[in-house]
């Protein structure tokens, strides 16, 4: 890596397209039918490519042509801190000069390589939908079409009642939603929630104890960060036997979160795998890993961290799942992964075993993107 340069840099956001549109969050409107993930391509000056998802300006790329490797990364620490805005092409660099998977260079094996992942598409798609009966099928048939696609695991957007619909009435069909989900995937399924802050304590406790039989395994963003509540609220879980673990972490989280999971509040921290990102991932991951925490990333809307996440695997004791928003982006060749039996399939490629595919790119390098070489 010591001679390597970094002579040309391409970027571009693609357009991918989910197989149905998601609906609600707790607070947010409808999110859509598509993800533009900006991806970037880094040539090097003897020919080697890394791409990957990455967000700056044609201004920003233009200070990084001469740019030597090592200057941004080392096997030892990753990506330097001032570079970590393009550590994706970067890694995905590093492995193609090491003809090696990201994976196998976290970990130093090879072979076979798989991570547990759940499907996040089932959001609050049935406010068109009266009754509430009905509206738990209809989202117990959309966890069915991830079945379909390989899912043994299913997060299911929660939190009805904190704008969309009366407060009881919301409350009621998110519990009546999750036992036809378990219903519909069978026992063996992984069931978790996400309400996105949109409940309280009490109303938290209402749906852990309305949908006890169905073992929800985690509950995410149940409501903003505070120590004192989920100090609370783990106490209730234990006192009732409830085995619901707590998951927070995305978005703007609290300072304190990561010292609120050493000190056994939370279970499982959902950093972005965007910000703070894949390198600072590394660094945390076996820090909880010392304290029994779990490791989760978030990172819905991105497509790309459908496949990057699963790497960390390699190299974090307790990764829980990776977050799965299933979508086709042209400009992307993602098809030499796969999903079985509730695992992403991990390619033995070199870097992520991602290819670009040229026709697309280029057609959005010319509408939306740019180039800029030595």
């Amino acid at each position: 890596m010591e001679n390597v340069k970094i002579d040309q840099i391409e970027w571009a956001r693609l357009t991918g397209e989910r197989p149905r549109k998601a609906g609600c969050n707790s607070r947010l409107g409808e999110h859509g039918l598509h993800v533009r993930p900006p991806i970037a391509r880094i040539t090097t000056s003897d020919g080697a490519i890394g791409i990957g998802f990455a967000s700056f300006s044609r201004e920003k790329a233009e200070t990084l042509i001469g740019l030597q490797l090592s200057e941004a990364f080392d096997v030892e620490n990753g990506v330097s801190e001032e570079y970590r805005f393009m550590e994706y092409p970067l890694w995905d660099l590093v492995g193609q000069l090491e003809q090696k998977s990201v994976y196998a260079i976290l970990s130093g094996k090879n072979g076979n390589f798989k991570a547990p992942c759940y499907d996040t598409s089932l959001y609050i798609d049935d406010l068109h939908i009266d009754d509430n009966a009905e509206a738990a099928s209809f989202i117990a048939s959309e966890a069915l079409e991830g079945k379909a696609r390989g899912h043994k695991a299913y997060k299911i957007k929660v939190g009805r009642g904190a704008m969309h619909m009366p407060l009881e009435k919301g409350t009621q069909r998110d519990i009546d939603v999750i036992c036809a989900v378990r219903n519909a995937v069978g026992a063996d399924a992984t069931i978790l929630i996400d309400a996105n802050n949109g409940y309280n304590l009490n109303i938290t406790k209402q749906v852990l104890e309305g949908t006890a039989e169905a073992n929800v395994y985690w509950v995410e963003e149940a409501f903003h960060e505070d120590a004192r509540v989920y100090g609370i609220l783990k106490e209730w879980l234990n006192k009732e036997d409830i085995k619901t673990k707590i998951a927070d972490g995305e978005g703007g989280a609290s300072p304190h979160l990561i010292q609120w999971a050493k000190n056994g509040l939370i279970d499982i921290v959902q950093y972005d795998i965007f910000h703070p990102g894949f390198s600072r991932w590394l660094e945390l991951g076996p820090e909880l890993d010392e304290v029994n925490v779990g490791t989760a990333p978030h990172h819905y809307g991105g497509y790309y961290g459908n496949f990057v996440t699963g790497h960390l695997a390699a190299r974090i004791e307790n990764f829980e799942f990776v977050e799965w928003d299933h979508a086709t982006t042209p400009g992307i060749d993602d098809s030499n992964y796969s999903i079985s039996n509730g695992y992403v399939n991990i390619p033995n490629l070199p870097g992520f075993g991602l290819t670009i595919e040229e026709e697309p790119y280029k057609k959005a390098l010319k509408e939306n993107g740019f180039i800029v070489k030595k």
